[in-house]
């Protein structure tokens, strides 16, 4: 019998120091195989897994593609690539972004549930915004075990909060009571595997292997979903509506995946973007308008110099109002609920001191 032995942690923001703690608690003759996606910039290349080595008693490496999967060892995604998993080895493809990230922590735990099914225990640290929420309902379907760190043990809590949103996790735990937690995990025998149906089966399928670069459009991704009026913000292109229980999530017809939370937080972020570039264009009709007036003054046209001053002015205003726009525009994403209660929670209790 399969014992729970394929071990999908994923951390972002405040990540390092949550998985050094969770390494160093790992036992010397620990059994299972870890796999790891941290956030990390797709232009720096990663010291994790020498980081991760120095801090517990197993092996860290950066695995290539097509590596054969070893017990007792950490495997450790490399920048702007999946770290995917299919039968007996590690896939390491740059596919299209999921959640605004390559690495990401839904494709990793997405491929692990597809292919390991109930021998995953999948793990959530510290991190903003909610990737891995949806992988980690995948990790669940289909019988796996699911894990996230305790709100108040992370340096950032909104990823393990967002988990809680829409997973019936198994465990909340900290950070020194992870190793205890998986010595005893591994020594568990798996529950047999559980039948989706198949139209599950075909978009989980699909969307693992999109991930390792395979053409979404071709592949049907546009008729596995409710067509939406929104645009993806990586490449413009159209977006269908999925549905993972509750959760509701957004997939390009060239790749490219969101969750409802990350698709808010790119659109508010591309209209600041937009509002600069409108703000730009302005000041450079200001002064083109400018240098002809300049022109015709010296040409002796001072009427129709007088004409272009006036068109110069006006655009200076309007560009005025675009330069105010930008700095009132808000970035948002679902994170706000927490930000918007702690805030409330620190403004009652500044109240009552106060009395």
């Amino acid at each position: 019998m399969a014992k729970k032995d394929i071990i999908v942690v994923g951390a972002s923001a405040g990540g390092v120091n949550a998985l050094r703690s969770f390494v160093k608690y790992l036992p010397v003759d620990f059994t299972g195989s870890v796999f790891v996606v941290l956030h990390i910039p797709p232009f720096s290349e990663t010291r994790l897994a020498l980081i991760l080595t120095k801090s517990g008693p197993l092996q860290a490496v950066q695995p290539r593609d097509g590596e054969e999967i070893k017990p007792g060892i950490i495997y450790v995604a490399a920048n702007d690539h999946h770290l995917l998993l299919e039968n007996g080895k590690v896939v390491v493809k740059k596919g299209p972004k999921e959640n605004r990230f390559r690495p990401s922590i839904d494709a990793l735990f997405r491929s692990a549930a597809y292919v390991y099914g109930p021998r995953v225990v999948g793990i959530v640290l510290s991190g903003l915004l909610d990737d891995g929420t949806s992988g980690l309902w995948s990790i669940k379907r289909l019988g796996g075990t699911t894990i996230i760190q305790q709100p108040e043990d992370a340096e950032y809590p909104q990823m393990p909060k967002n988990v809680l949103e829409y997973v019936e996790v198994d465990y909340t735990v900290a950070a020194a009571e992870r190793g205890r937690l998986l010595e005893n995990l591994i020594t568990e025998k798996a529950q047999k595997k559980i039948k989706l149906s198949s139209d599950e089966m075909k978009l989980l399928k699909m969307e693992v292997i999109i991930a390792t670069n395979d053409n979404a459009f071709e592949m049907g991704i546009i008729n596995m979903g409710e067509l939406t009026p929104f645009t993806c913000p990586e490449c413009h292109g159209c977006l269908v509506r999925l549905v993972d229980g509750s959760i509701i999530r957004f997939r390009c017809h060239t790749g490219h995946a969101f969750t409802a939370s990350a698709l808010l937080a790119d659109v508010t972020e591309s209209v600041e973007e937009m509002l600069w570039m409108g703000m730009c264009g302005m000041e450079e009709i200001n002064m083109l308008l400018k240098n002809i007036e300049k022109h015709l003054k010296q040409l002796g046209y001072k009427e129709q110099a007088e004409i272009f001053a006036e068109k110069a002015e006006d655009a200076s205003r309007r560009a005025r109002i675009i330069h105010d726009s930008v700095f009132k525009q808000e970035l948002y994403s679902e994170d706000i609920r927490y930000q918007e209660k702690a805030f409330k929670q620190a403004n009652k209790k500044n109240k009552i001191k106060n009395k």
